[in-house]
């Protein structure tokens, strides 16, 4: 299922009320049409997927952290 433009604006609009984070942006991504790239300063951080199950729709985040990332 595709994230729509108006979708992506509120989940952008979600991020920056819920994480405060300055600079976050949000883009399509080239080949999947069902997530969309999380970017902070320009350096991509994870991936929110659009999720439909039984006509409900919800919004996935995810988000890996590297172990030297932690240092």
């Amino acid at each position: 299922m595709n994230i729509t433009p108006e979708e992506m604006a509120q989940l952008k609009a979600y991020l920056d009320r819920t994480l405060k984070t300055p600079n976050l942006t949000v883009k399509m991504r080239e080949k999947a049409a069902d997530s969309i790239e999380v970017m902070v300063d320009g350096e991509f951080i994870g991936l929110i997927y659009k999720i439909e199950d039984e006509g409900e729709v919800s919004f996935s985040f995810e988000m890996a952290i590297l172990d030297i990332d932690l240092v």
